[in-house]
């Protein structure tokens, strides 16, 4: 059977898109692919449909370092609602539980979160996109089904107080991938005795990306509506933005052809045992390869570039 020819423009790269509240992430993917007329597009990593900021979306051949950015560390300035526990760990969830605020000091607040700084061990909540027995733990918890989680190692690399206010705390957190600031939420008000969800979320950082780069939604349909699908091309970055701290390597013109053939090519002085990012005699990005113990690079993931 012949496949489907997608429809949509070859455009590469990514978008740092500002996600608004109450849409899905991958509402705002679709409404972005078909905004760009794209052919192929990803986010890397989802955002809850109460939180906003930074999403960036992979269109084209960049949907093949997504990856790498699902597992960067993340940036999230939050506010947790005390006083409070919620079926989903949010705002949007049924109030399970109320219990009195305790009187809020900002020592023995800021001597709480330093708690939680570094490596800790956390349990996912039920209402997340991961699976038992192939099933999305979310669809069992709006069935009442709840089920033991074992918990994950991540890090959290700083948590900082930024406001306080009757029963409200603002907060920052730099922290690892798999980091579900809900349950940090809920952590931080069982120890202050109270219980706790989450009021507002933004996400503020995906490894070196920033929130002060990205661009809204509406500004997107604002040029779209005014213009053809292209002026919204320079607003992309490049692929290999994804990858900035990444040791890079450059190939002549034959290696590099080889490399592209997805032959393992030798490169003199090649970081052994890691990824680098790959460019050609033109410093053209070429993708992903991993450094064999013999100084060889291996290709992982290959640009396609039309020639």
């Amino acid at each position: 059977m012949a496949r489907r020819r997608l429809s949509g423009r070859d455009v590469n790269g990514i978008l740092l898109l500002d996600k608004p509240a109450g849409m899905s992430s991958n509402a705002v993917l679709q409404r972005v692919k078909h905004l760009f007329s794209a052919r192929k597009a990803g986010h890397t990593g989802s955002l809850d449909p109460i939180a906003t900021g930074l999403l960036p979306i992979c269109l084209g051949e960049a949907t093949k370092v997504s990856a790498y950015l699902l597992d960067a560390d993340k940036g999230y300035q939050f506010t947790c609602r005390l006083g409070q526990k919620t079926t989903t760990g949010d705002v949007e969830g049924e109030v399970l539980e109320i219990r009195p605020v305790p009187e809020l000091v900002e020592a023995d607040i800021e001597r709480i979160l330093a708690g939680f700084v570094g490596e800790i061990d956390q349990v996912p909540p039920m209402y997340s996109a991961l699976k038992k027995g192939g099933q999305p733990l979310y669809k069992l918890a709006r069935q009442g089904i709840e089920i033991e989680r074992k918990a994950r190692r991540i890090t959290i690399y700083s948590l900082r107080l930024q406001a306080i206010r009757a029963a409200e705390l603002d907060l920052e957190v730099l922290c690892s991938k798999g980091t579900y600031i809900r349950s940090l939420t809920e952590d931080i008000g069982e120890k202050l005795g109270c219980g706790a969800h989450v009021a507002v979320l933004r996400r503020t950082r995906t490894g070196g990306f920033r929130l002060t780069d990205a661009v809204t939604l509406a500004r997107l349909e604002q040029i779209r509506d005014e213009s053809p699908a292209e002026a919204l091309d320079s607003l992309l970055l490049t692929m290999d933005s994804a990858l900035e701290t990444w040791p890079a390597v450059s190939l002549n013109r034959e290696v590099g052809l080889f490399f592209r053939q997805g032959r393992a090519v030798r490169v003199p002085k090649a970081p052994t045992g890691r990824l680098v990012k790959v460019y050609d005699h033109q410093n053209r990005f070429l993708g992903v390869g991993f450094v064999l113990e013999d100084g060889r690079v291996a290709p992982k993931r290959l640009i396609n570039h039309s020639e």
